[in-house]
Parts: structure tokens; sequence; C-alpha cells
């Protein structure tokens, strides 16, 4: 089986498992106690902080251990906002931020806060002038990932940050899907990462506040980490996340050239290997071992299903992997094709022979899905008027819709319009997608009796 998942999850690196199984030894005691097995848990707390501070490039006492990523961006979001309330309740975010980020982003809103969010293009990145421009007076807080977790693209972090401290702001920066490979650019105030995210174990996070930055910690008052993670540490795991993190630093500028080769491969092959795929990201400014690909006429649940029982574990944005059958959120800000997503992130150590032999299986995987799908062979029937035809997709989820117009648009003339009628959010991104990637025009959306239709115009 080839675990293609990393930017979800890392295996262990095997200096965190020795490292955890140590400290289970001699990091049991309570590191706030002055007797010798509190000294010796307090030894190992401080060397772990000062490794990690090191590889985030920070002071040690900046840096806070929290139960994990998602707690970090928590605190550190409602933090920062609290410790500047008199400046005013105006939050920054990107359009394509982790969930966490957002979450907290509603959070504040819902408790009377502004939110403003920040578009990005198409290759996901946002421009450093838009970002610039949202800062207002009253901006508490503003917050950008410094790499995408779906689509592996980089954000310009130093030149918001740049623009942040010229007005005063703070910059939070979701750094989980970065920092095992590098230091974070640029003069941030506040970072949040995962250790699960570069082979540390599971349930630690860090939080770093640069000295300087305005912060009231949201919880009840607490001894521990500068009060801004109540709790009894979790020694062992800290220790672990510490040693693993520096671990993967030593081996990251060699493996990152390794991976960025094997993404890089499967960039390029992919669209030559399988009709109509949309490669999405940047394809310079991007993780080493990120690539994502949207495929037409698929429904992504099923081929990643399919996949899995191919032996390759991977991951997807798309709208049909998702219980709610909304489309990615990250996918949705970009403009791209939803349907059909497949995100490949590879960890390190990864084969060569195994994204190969992906490669070899992908053809045939994604044929077989669409066939059962009964992907564009021949048209069905449906009512037109002149040179205008209807699809009605009502109550048919995606990828079905995109489907049948593409099954239908040669029975109108060039100039002539297909209406497709649909009531499936996706539909909104999908069809102005296939538009783009068949060259043909889209006209925009009309209300309908039930759902929407969509018009797209044949030019060819």
């Amino acid at each position: 089986m080839a675990y293609f998942d990393a930017a979800s999850a890392v295996p262990l690196h095997p200096v965190a498992r020795q490292a955890l199984l140590a400290s289970l030894d001699e990091g049991w005691a309570d590191p706030a106690r002055l007797y010798r097995e509190g000294r010796r848990a307090r030894l190992l707390l401080d060397a772990a902080r000062e490794a990690a501070a090191e590889a985030v490039g920070c002071r040690a006492d900046e840096l806070v251990f929290t139960p994990s990523g998602t707690r970090a961006v928590h605190s550190g979001v409602a933090g920062a906002l609290a410790g500047r309330r008199r400046t005013g309740n105006h939050l920054i975010v990107s359009a394509v931020e982790h969930s966490s980020v957002l979450h907290a982003a509603e959070a504040h809103e819902a408790g009377g806060g502004a939110v403003t969010q920040v578009p990005v293009g198409r290759t996901g990145a946002v421009d450093p002038a838009a970002y610039a421009g949202a800062l207002r007076a009253d901006t508490a807080l503003a917050c950008l990932q410094s790499a995408n977790h779906e689509v592996g693209t980089e954000q310009p972090v130093a030149e918001v940050a740049e623009a942040c401290r010229a007005a005063g702001v703070p910059l939070l920066v979701d750094a989980a899907q970065s920092l095992g490979w590098g230091r974070v650019a640029g003069d941030w105030s506040l970072l949040a990462a995962s250790a699960h995210k570069w082979g540390g174990p599971s349930g630690v996070g860090l939080l770093v506040v640069r000295k300087g930055t305005r912060f009231a910690p949201g919880a009840p008052a607490d001894e521990r980490e500068s009060g801004r993670a109540p709790g009894f540490e979790n020694l062992p795991a800290i220790v672990a996340a510490a040693a693993s993190l520096r671990a993967v630093r030593a081996e990251a500028a060699e493996e990152a050239a390794r991976l960025r080769e094997l993404t890089e491969r499967i960039r390029a092959r992919v669209p030559a290997l399988v009709p109509d795929v949309e490669v999405v990201g940047d394809p310079a400014r991007r993780l080493p071992g990120l690539v994502t690909f949207s495929c037409l006429y698929v429904d992504g649940e099923t081929l990643l299903h399919e996949l899995d029982r191919a032996g390759f574990s991977v991951s997807s944005g798309s709208s049909c992997t998702s219980s709610t059958l909304t489309p990615s959120h990250v996918l949705k800000a970009m403009g791209v094709l939803t349907e059909g997503n497949v995100r490949v992130s590879l960890p390190p150590g990864t084969a060569a022979d195994d994204v190969e032999r992906f490669l070899e299986v992908l053809p045939g995987t994604v044929a077989a899905v669409r066939e059962k799908l009964g992907a564009p062979v021949a048209p069905e029937a449906a009512p037109r008027t002149g040179d205008d035809l209807v699809v009605d997709a009502i109550g048919r989820r995606c990828p079905v819709p995109v489907i049948e117009l593409a099954k239908v648009i040669g029975d109108v003339p060039v100039g002539g319009t297909v209406r497709v009628l649909s009531d499936d959010a996706a539909a909104r991104l999908d069809i102005p997608a296939w538009c783009e990637m068949r060259g043909q025009e889209y006209v925009g959306e009309e209300p309908a009796a039930v759902g929407t239709a969509y018009v797209v115009r044949r030019t060819g």
C-alpha cells in the first residue's frame, strides 16, 4: 500500500518514536515541581522548547506547546483579537485558509466582529497588493497560511507581513503544511503549527507570539505555558515533536529536491495519460511533495475508493467526498474544476517506483469510473427549441450535470446554447470550469423553477 496523504498526517518519524519511548520513562513527572523527578521533566520540556524555537526562528519564551494545531490557531486568533480590542474588531483572512482559521473567523463574526476575506487567483495565491488594500484603521489581526493544504501553493507571506507591519497590524501565519520544510520568511507576529504534519505525534501544536505583540489569553488563568495553553503538558509527545522537527529539518533540503522531481513527474504526465484533466495550484511556488488535479466526468469519492483498492491512499477536495455535498472552499475560491479532485501528497521517503505504479494505474482507474458514470458516449434526448437545448439534471449530483452537458453540446449549432438545469452547488463551479477547458463560452446563470439554469454557448 502506498500512502500518498502526507498533507493530512505524516507517519511517525523514527526519531520521534525513539524520543517518545525514552521520555515515557524520564518525563512523566510534573515539570513545575522542584524535586528530582520534576527537575528532570523540566529539563526535557525546556530542551524541547529550545529545539522547536530554533527550528521556527523565534525566542524560546515566545513559543508554547498546545494540544493541537487547531487549538494553536484558535488560541492565537482569539488572543490577538482580545489583545487589540481597543484598536478595533476587524479580522482579515484569505479565502483559502484552513478550516480552523475560517471557523475562528466565523466565531468572531458571530460575536459582532467584522471579517474580510481576501480572494485568490486561479493558482490559489493572494495578491499582496489586494491583501494590503484590505487593511483598515480598525484591523486588529490578519491571517495568512504559509502554504495551502489542498493545492500546495505557497503564499507571499513576506510581502504581506511587510504591509501588515507598516500598518501596525499583527499577522498570524498558519504554518502547519510548511514548517517541516523550513522557516517561514517575513516579519510575522504569530505562528501556529501541528506536529503530526512533520512526523511528530498527534496531539501537539505550536503557538508562537513574538515579543511586542499584544495578546490576551481567552481561557481562565493558568500558570502553565505562559497561560496560553492551560493544562498539564503532554511531555513525552512534546519531546518527540521537537526531536522529529529537528530531524526532518536536517533532511529537508535533500528530500525536498527528490520529492519535487516526483511531483513534477506527476504534474507533467497525468494530463498526458488521462484526458480532460486540470492540474491546479501554482506550478512553481509550491510545497515539495504535493500535487492536485481534477478529472472531468468523475465522481471523486468513487475514484478515491478505486485508487484505495488499487493500493494508493490519496485525498480529495472534491464536493463528492464531502458529507455536505458542497465544493471545497479552496477550489471554489480558485475558480477551478472541483469534480474528480485528487490530492497526492508524498511523505518523505516515498519510493519513485510507487509513483510510477500510480501513474500506470491512474488512467485505467479514471476510465473505469467514467464508464460506470456514463461519461460522454452518445447524446440523450432532450427538449429543445430552435438553437437552444435544455438538459434537466435536477436532483443529480456531480459530475452528472457536466457529463450531460458534454453529451449534448455537439447537438446545437455553433452559436447555439445549452441550458443545464441543476440544483447541485458544484455545478456553479464545474460548468464554467468545463467551458474554459473545452473552449466553450459560459454565458451565465438564470433563475429556474427548480434550481438554476446554467447557460453555455457553443463556440466550435
